[in-house]
Parts: C-alpha cells; sequence; structure tokens
C-alpha cells in the first residue's frame, strides 16, 4: 500500500476514533450562595463550634457547675460556664450553659458545597435544653445571643461573610432554625 494511502487511511482511522470517544464533562458549579445560603452555613459553623467548644472542655466531666476555658482549633479561645446534668436512663445530659467566644475560629470541609466555612466568632450565647448523648434521648436546646460577631467565607467557592447581629436558635434532634439578623432560616446539621 503506497504511503499516501496509507496515511489518508490513518488519518480518516483517527477521525473517527475522535469522533466516537466519550466528551469529558465537568460538573455543573453549584449554585451561587445568596443570603439564605450564608446564614445556613454561618449558624451551622457556630453550633458545630459550640459543640467542639463543648466536647473539648466540659464532656466527661463530673456533673454540676463549671468554668472552663479553651483554644478553639484555628485561634482565639472559648470560656463556657454554667451547669450540666447527667441522666444516665436517658442517655441525655441537661445543660445551662453560657458561651463567650472571643475570636474563636473553626473550619469544616465537604464534599458539599454549602457545608464548608472557615468562621470567627466574637460574642456570648447561652445555651438551654438537652444534649443527646444516646440514641434513647433527642437533642432540644433553646440558644440566644445578643450580639454575636461572624467573619469568615462560607461554601465553595468560598463567599465572605462579616456580620454582627442578635440570634435565636433552637434545635430540635438534628434541625436547627431560628433568627440570625432578623432574618429566619432552618438547617438540617
Amino acid at each position: 500500500m503506497p504511503f499516501v494511502v496509507r496515511l489518508i487511511f490513518f488519518v480518516f482511522v483517527l477521525g473517527i476514533a475522535s469522533a466516537c470517544g466519550t466528551k469529558v464533562t465537568q460538573p455543573p458549579p453549584p449554585p451561587p450562595c445568596e443570603e439564605e445560603c450564608k446564614d445556613k452555613a454561618m449558624m451551622r459553623a457556630l453550633r458545630e463550634t459550640m459543640k467542639l467548644g463543648f466536647n473539648l472542655t466540659l464532656q466527661g466531666k463530673p456533673v454540676g457547675t463549671h468554668d472552663v476555658s479553651g483554644p478553639c482549633p484555628l485561634g482565639g479561645k472559648a470560656r463556657i460556664f454554667g451547669t450540666a446534668t447527667s441522666n444516665a436512663i436517658q442517655g441525655a445530659t441537661e445543660v445551662d450553659l453560657t458561651y463567650v467566644l472571643e475570636g474563636c475560629e473553626y473550619l469544616a470541609e465537604d464534599e458539599d458545597a454549602d457545608e464548608n466555612y472557615r468562621m470567627k466568632f466574637t460574642g456570648t450565647i447561652t445555651q438551654k435544653g438537652t444534649l443527646a448523648v444516646q440514641p434513647t434521648a433527642t437533642t432540644a436546646l433553646v440558644m440566644a445571643s445578643e450580639s454575636m460577631a461572624m467573619v469568615g467565607t462560607v461554601h465553595l467557592p468560598e463567599v465572605p461573610v462579616d456580620q454582627t447581629c442578635p440570634l435565636r436558635l433552637g434545635q430540635d434532634g438534628n434541625h436547627l432554625s431560628g433568627t440570625l439578623c432578623d432574618r429566619t432560616f432552618g438547617v438540617d446539621l
């Protein structure tokens, strides 16, 4: 077979092979993170920061009145004081606590764009109710702050946030809802 015929044949086969190949497509980008998205992510971040603070300082301590302080994972500090009692039969801890956060910074990375954040909190927030320790109990909490400063980023791609305002939160099981800067929100944890 002459060289020119082989070259034409090769180009023809290569063209067919590339036309039949599968196209590599990128997944669509996540939707933009508007105000509701930012509110949910900030409140998830605050609740998870509080939970981590409790676990690092009070978890496993005897029941009663406490006043403990500790560093936050990425800087700042948290002071937690008040009472925590245990109900071993129900597998629950009853709390009446106050968290004083001073530049307390925490980070979460997740495949879900809405569950990513790097947030720093400064302010005081109270927490009253039941923390579930066993499946036989349900977490039921009321939390409030007269003024919480929230600075950082949420979502992927990152969206900057910088707000200071009052909060009123309620947690029932894994659902957190309430008001943030007089806006309502609800998010599953």
